[in-house]
């Protein structure tokens, strides 16, 4: 099943070129916080998806009409595992601050700023009068479904609920100069597009088989079998469970490929997975901030 949200945070199912919208299900309380209605569907979903087996009590809204919004809008964490596959460490030399040659394995995860998130729908705003050097990363995101302590990867996909892509943008560090935090450079807002649905885990099947694509302005920077991951998504899931409970909703950032670089006001980003779907994004320049980067 495919999920959509979309406008304001309702949430529908795709059929289409059209969505079911199923907001009625949710409780009327959320309308104070929509964007936490996707939260409340993914912790409920064993006693409500059966509501959806016959979509056609529930209204058509055109998809062509409708903002797509992230697939989730408001991950209770969101979690990046950095150096995932061989072929992209140190590609970006002297900017890089994974180091002789560690991969994802020895340096676990890092955390992104759940606000970070957007849609297929939203644009990529970077950060106004910068000149820093801003990068894509093509990555598939991962949602978890239920509360996982400890989870062995045996069970591990027992705890996901889908998958979306997901674009997980950077500014780089300068050295000597500019060498901020990991998780601030890679958490302005607008820096995790998340979407451009939620993919239930059950419809995609085999992670093994599929690919992922990046082009920039129509030409492909960026291209791998998820297959060729150093860390797959049940040992990613191993991993962070050992350190921290998951929750369901939280996102994770799988790692990105060879090919990453830079993007500037003006280009379309568009990301693609096999069976997953694909999203075009448009950079813009953000408002300016009393804090300049």
């Amino acid at each position: 099943m495919r999920l959509a949200v979309f406008d304001d945070y309702r949430v529908g199912v795709v059929q289409g070129e059209d969505i079911r919208d199923i907001t009625a299900i949710v409780p009327a309380e959320f309308e104070s916080w929509p964007a936490q209605r996707v939260n409340w569907l993914i912790r409920n979903w064993p006693r409500v998806s059966g509501r959806l087996a016959d979509l056609a009590e529930f209204p058509v809204v055109p998809a062509s009409s409708v903002v797509l919004r992230a697939a989730n809008p408001a991950p209770p964490q969101l979690f990046a595992i950095p150096a995932n596959y061989h072929a992209h460490i140190g590609e970006i030399g002297s900017r890089a601050i994974t180091k002789r040659g560690r991969t994802a394995r020895e340096n676990g995860f890092f955390l992104k700023a759940a606000g970070s998130v957007s849609g297929a729908g939203e644009p990529v705003p970077l950060p106004a009068g910068s000149s820093r050097r801003f990068d894509h990363e093509c990555e598939l995101g991962v949602i978890i479904g239920s509360h996982g302590r400890n989870v062995p990867r045996e069970r591990a996909v027992e705890h996901v609920f889908g998958y979306a892509c997901l674009i997980d943008l950077t500014m780089r560090i300068e050295p000597g100069e500019f060498e901020e935090e990991r998780s601030l450079r890679k958490s302005f807002r607008g820096f995790t597009p998340l979407g451009p649905h939620l993919v239930t885990a059950d419809e995609v099947g085999d992670l093994t088989v599929l690919s992922s694509r990046l082009s920039v302005n129509g030409e492909q920077r960026q291209g791998a079998a998820l297959k060729d991951m150093i860390v797959d998504v049940a040992e990613a899931i191993e991993l962070i469970s050992s350190v921290v409970d998951l929750q369901p909703g939280d996102v994770i950032a799988s790692g990105t490929p060879k090919g990453v670089g830079p993007v500037v006001p003006g280009d379309e980003v568009t990301i693609e997975i096999d069976t997953i779907g694909a999203m075009s994004l448009t950079v813009i320049e953000a408002a300016p901030a009393p804090r300049p980067f």
